[in-house]
């Protein structure tokens, strides 16, 4: 029995659209993850292109280079937030420069991933975008807010978080803001992944904000972290 045939349903229902501009890093890149069930919905080269099949094949998950011919992939993150706001965007990319993951973030990209990242953490990071949640490594994590903290700080927006968030709520996002994912969460607060899960999906309606990577920037940029 194949591996693909050992996966689980539900890790098979997870649609991903390729986009990157070299073919031999696409084609691996498939054959990696079609092995361990995840359904390749399409492949792109450019930017423009992988707006244009998000259109058409509406997938679950785009993982995306960020330097590729045409419009940027950031600009292309931009537009798919846009116009697809229930398919998520993963980046996967060579580049650690601050400015990119930041702009990725803010664009509405729900993952950054170095290229150097083994399968597994792929896999994680296509399964959480798929669930409307958010891997970054703490490393990527620690660089995005690293930035952010050298902007201005807005007190106002830390009246706000407080008056919208419960303590507990606030604890999340503390921890989400030091680059913690759900496991390391619950552990932490000795609360079920399911309670840290629901947290967050309160924290992000209450701060309407799309996932919480950008939760995480708010709050550095509010300067309760």
């Amino acid at each position: 029995m194949s591996e693909s045939a050992q996966t689980s349903p539900d890790e098979i229902s997870v649609r991903v659209l390729l986009v990157d501009d070299h073919d031999l890093f696409r084609t691996g890149l498939r054959n990696l993850l079609e092995e361990r069930g995840v359904q390749v919905a399409g492949e792109a080269a450019a930017g423009a292109e992988a707006v244009r099949l998000v259109r058409e094949l509406a997938p679950d998950v785009v993982v995306m280079d960020l330097h590729m011919p045409g419009i940027s992939g950031i600009e292309a993150i931009r537009q798919i937030a846009s116009i697809a706001p229930l398919t998520r965007v993963l980046v996967l990319t060579i580049s650690d420069h601050d400015e990119d993951v930041l702009h990725a973030i803010l664009a509405g990209a729900c993952g950054y991933l170095l290229k150097d990242a083994s399968v597994d953490e792929l896999i994680r990071g296509i399964e959480a975008a798929a669930v409307g949640e958010s891997l970054v490594s703490p490393a990527i994590a620690g660089k995005v807010l690293q930035q952010v903290r050298a902007t201005t700080v807005s007190p106002e927006a830390a009246d706000a978080i407080r008056a919208e968030l419960s303590q507990r709520e606030l604890d999340v996002l503390k921890l989400i803001s030091s680059g913690k994912d759900n496991a390391m969460i619950a552990a932490e607060l000795h609360i079920s992944p399911k309670t840290v899960k629901n947290h967050i999906s309160n924290i992000l309606m209450k701060l309407q904000i799309e996932n919480r990577i950008q939760a995480a920037v708010y709050a550095v940029r509010s300067g309760i972290v």
